[in-house]
């Protein structure tokens, strides 16, 4: 029996030499299962030395694969997290709508008042204003909540002068001459007036004014659109005479 490949240097000179004669004495004649074990032992061998046998097979070990979960799941949280880019941009739509729904109360409001908007004589803050159109003009407390701040959620349907919203207020004015004038914003870093230019909304993601972190805000104007700016204000706001801004509770 040969085995397949090459046979090894003393096979070789075996299998050319004339078939020998009887076994001498004390010998053990070589048979063909002796040859079967030769080739088997021969296979055995070529395969242990073989490259893919001299080295352990590729894969991942139980604690590579635990910390790729880890860094995927901390990729994903910081993706998320409030203070990311793509959270605020999301919020950003979000509040926009938070927005246009406060501008229906709003419009509705003046429609009963001749035109006059929400105003409480003496008010320090937006909420005691605002909170006239709760319930009767709008039911949706929580549209006074921007969904990019950390507030808390407001009782549904209950007026929230003693409690605190997001949204900075200009109390004062009428609808109609109030029609490209600024309504309603996200906080704001202060209550002063504001040019083209300045500093609106917080630039660090400090408060105040950062209700989208360091991402900018929201205005809702007099004809019910809504503006994105940066921190630093890209547009005018015309402001009617007698007008105040006033921020939310810090």
């Amino acid at each position: 029996m040969i085995c397949p490949g090459k046979r090894p240097r003393h096979l070789r000179l075996l299998m050319d030499r004339p078939a020998p004669g009887p076994p001498a004495p004390g010998t053990v004649k070589e048979t063909v299962a002796t040859l079967s074990v030769r080739c088997y032992t021969r296979i055995v061998i070529e395969q242990s030395r073989s490259p893919a046998a001299r080295f352990p097979a590729a894969g991942f070990s139980l604690l590579e694969l635990f910390l790729v979960v880890v860094i995927i799941f901390i990729l994903f949280t910081l993706y998320l997290s409030s203070s990311s880019k793509s959270y605020q941009e999301q919020k950003l739509t979000e509040c926009q709508g938070h927005l246009q729904n406060i501008y229906a109360g709003l419009r509705t409001f003046a429609q009963d008042n001749n035109g006059a908007l929400p105003a409480v004589p003496g008010a320090q803050t937006s909420e005691a204003p605002l909170s006239l159109l709760v319930p009767k003009y709008t039911t949706g407390s929580e549209f006074f909540i921007c969904p990019g701040s950390k507030d808390k959620p407001l009782p549904d349907a209950q007026p929230f002068a003693d409690r605190k919203i997001s949204y900075a207020y200009y109390m004062g004015g009428t609808l109609p001459e109030g029609s490209v004038a600024a309504l309603v914003s996200d906080a704001q870093v202060d209550a002063g007036p504001k040019k083209a230019g300045d500093i609106v909304f917080s630039p660090g993601g400090k408060k105040p004014g950062n209700n989208h972190n360091k991402f900018g805000g929201n205005f809702l104007f007099g004809d019910g659109d809504v503006q994105y700016t940066p921190a630093r204000l890209i547009f005018s706001l015309p402001q009617a005479t007698n007008v105040i801004l006033l921020n939310p509770k810090p």
